[in-house]
């Protein structure tokens, strides 16, 4: 087993027009721009109007309204100041996310947590390749227009050959369209609020009845694991070409707001239109996407599916790329370029088997599998986060690529921190795998397990929109989505929304969601 890599400053050939480096320090005549520029790719990968569903998974909590609004704006400004601290160190060390986790884990031991980080990357590149797949057949069903295999083909290609070209192109490009992207969706965003205000009864959300507090902090939970937590170990990968005198407060603020505004605006209004409809919140659990398009007027339905779809792929370009960086951690020695390639075929393999050939099933158990992947995720940030925040002085670059310098060859105690926190969050986990029995939450010894009366304080999922193509689920005329008359006490039946946690997330939505 060699114990070095290349020359930490060593740029990899790569044809014209496309990214050379990979996972070497940026050498400081490429680092270029200032933090405000990481405000686009943030802002662009979550600004989907599907975080209007999160409105009613946060209501499924059991809460009302204010404390839904407090849980949405906690969960998405904490969870995105992570991504932003996690910023500094790119702009410190110039290097990825997962080549500076090598700094508290060593050479060999930092295996772990890009094991986790790349199968969670391609995991939800995958799905919100399938998700946008399925989107587009569903809105092209409601308009009439042709919503079977024909439909999901054209839209798979497309949607692939725009996210796969963006991941081999590099980071030039993808910040680039980050940004315009970004000002096409707050258009189109603005226009579909102002369109479904008519929905809104803020009489009829008030009214809300309010929870408990764990169950307020369960959906605070939910709303940090659906967004910012899912992209933590990817924050480095974009803020690594800053120069390294850039603003450390603007490398933490910008990511900061870019991720957690359109969150907090989105999910908010989300909690209003679910709060002033019953029928329309239990749409909303059970098609996100299907439901959100009946409250709108048919013209509007094409610039929504352009929208709803946009903001997936903008999550899905940023996933490749940093698989790509992270695939190339693990040790594989090939370019940048080749690696993000590789990563698109495990995309499209997965998208394909997911939309044509599992069950209907299949896509919620998986979600489920990646959400339960993000409890490893958030125990490497902690350890991360101390190490960076701990540190006085700057990465010794060589070490990071070889085991005998400082860092060693495995870190134990970063290791083990990252072990025995994966196994308490595990234990804590309240509906894994998306509650198809696969569940991990015995793991915990009795007097430390979360009772099923405690369920409001794990990791929950939310359901996911049915996948078009098979049965979508009949949902009510836009007429039929009334809203509770004025004054009157809404009722949610019991265990309504009570499925539960996403990023990408989902959004990641990550996404997921």
């Amino acid at each position: 087993m060699t114990t070095t890599e290349e020359p930490t400053r060593r740029t990899p050939a790569a044809p014209a027009g496309i990214e050379a480096n990979g996972i070497n320090v940026i050498a400081e005549s490429e680092r270029k721009g200032k933090p405000s520029g990481l405000f686009w790719p943030w802002c662009a990968s979550n600004i989907s109007v599907l975080a209007v569903a999160y409105g009613a998974f946060v209501l499924g909590f059991g809460i009302g309204l204010w404390q839904a609004l407090i849980a949405a704006t906690v969960g998405a400004v904490v969870s995105f100041f992570l991504v932003g601290l996690v910023s500094i160190a790119g702009k410190r060390g110039s290097a990825p996310t997962l080549v500076l986790s090598r700094a508290p884990f060593g050479r060999y031991g930092n295996t772990l947590p890009a094991l986790v980080s790349y199968a969670l990357l391609v995991g939800w590149e995958t799905v919100l390749v399938a998700l946008s797949t399925l989107a587009t057949a569903t809105v092209f069903e409601r308009l009439g227009w042709s919503h079977g295999n024909g439909t999901k083909v054209v839209a798979f290609v497309v949607v692939a050959a725009i996210i796969v070209l963006a991941g081999i192109m590099g980071f030039d490009l993808i910040m680039r369209l980050q940004k315009y992207l970004t000002l096409a969706m707050i258009v189109v965003t603005a226009v579909y609020v102002v369109l479904a205000w008519d929905h809104i009864s803020l009489s009829t959300a008030r009214a809300i009845p309010s929870g408990t507090t764990s169950a307020t902090i369960g959906a605070g939970i939910l709303v940090m694991t659906g967004f910012g937590i899912g992209w933590v170990n990817t924050g480095a990968d974009y803020s690594r070409y800053l120069p390294r005198n850039a603003s450390t407060g603007g490398v933490v603020f910008w990511p900061t707001l870019g991720g957690s505004f359109p969150v907090v605006v989105l999910v908010a209004y989300g909690i209003l239109l679910a709060g002033s409809s019953q029928a329309l919140s239990d749409a909303i659990n059970s098609d996100p996407i299907g439901a959100l398009t009946t409250i709108l007027p048919t013209w509007f339905l094409l610039p929504f599916a352009i929208v709803a779809v946009g903001g997936l792929i903008s999550g899905a370009m940023m996933d490749i790329y940093s698989s790509g960086l992270t695939l190339l951690t693990l040790g594989l020695r090939t370019p940048r370029w080749v690696a993000a390639a590789i990563d698109g075929v495990l995309m499209m393999l997965g998208a394909i088997y997911i939309v044509w050939i599992s069950d209907s099933d299949f896509i919620f158990v998986f979600e489920g599998f990646l959400i339960t992947l993000g409890v490893p995720m958030a125990a490497w940030c902690g350890v991360f986060l101390a190490d960076l925040l701990l540190r006085r002085r700057d990465y010794d670059e060589a070490a990071l690529y070889d085991a005998r310098g400082r860092y060693g060859a495995v870190g134990w105690p970063a290791v083990i921190s990252m072990v025995v926190a994966t196994v308490v969050g595990w234990g804590l986990v309240v509906a894994p795998f998306g509650s198809k029995g696969l569940g991990l939450a015995r793991l915990l010894p009795g007097p430390l397990r979360v009772r099923r009366h405690d369920r409001h304080l794990g990791v929950r999922q939310p359901r996911r929109p049915d996948r078009a193509g098979h049965r979508v689920p009949r949902l009510p005329a836009p007429r039929d989505l009334r809203r509770t008359p004025p004054g009157a006490r809404p009722t949610r039946r019991p265990g309504a929304l009570r499925s539960g946690g996403l990023r990408s997330g989902l959004s990641r939505f990550h996404h997921v969601m």
